[in-house]
């Protein structure tokens, strides 16, 4: 019970005290100044210097239509081979 307790109570209780510190630190933190010559403190490049895609995309071609008033349905692919089963001759001594 001597380590155990110990390390529950007073180690794990470290990292608490350091979060309560950096929150303390960023209430009392002094802001900083605005920029008084003009400028607002960021870079000067345009927002979207080049539209990520310039033209719209192509649509996509449509599916055949199937059915009444369309073209008939595809015919299934030839078979390449068929399946010959031979029975098994069972021998029995």
């Amino acid at each position: 019970m001597g380590w155990g307790f110990f390390f529950m109570m007073v180690v794990l209780k470290i990292p608490i005290a350091l979060l309560l510190w950096l929150v303390w630190w960023a209430i009392h933190a002094k802001p900083e100044p605005e920029p008084t010559n003009g400028e607002d403190g960021g870079t000067k490049r345009p927002l979207n210097p080049r539209p990520r895609h310039p033209h719209p995309r192509p649509a996509l071609p449509r599916n055949p239509r199937r059915g009444p008033h369309g073209a008939p349905q595809v015919a299934p692919p030839p078979r390449v081979r068929t399946v010959v089963a031979r029975a098994r001759s069972v021998e029995r001594h």
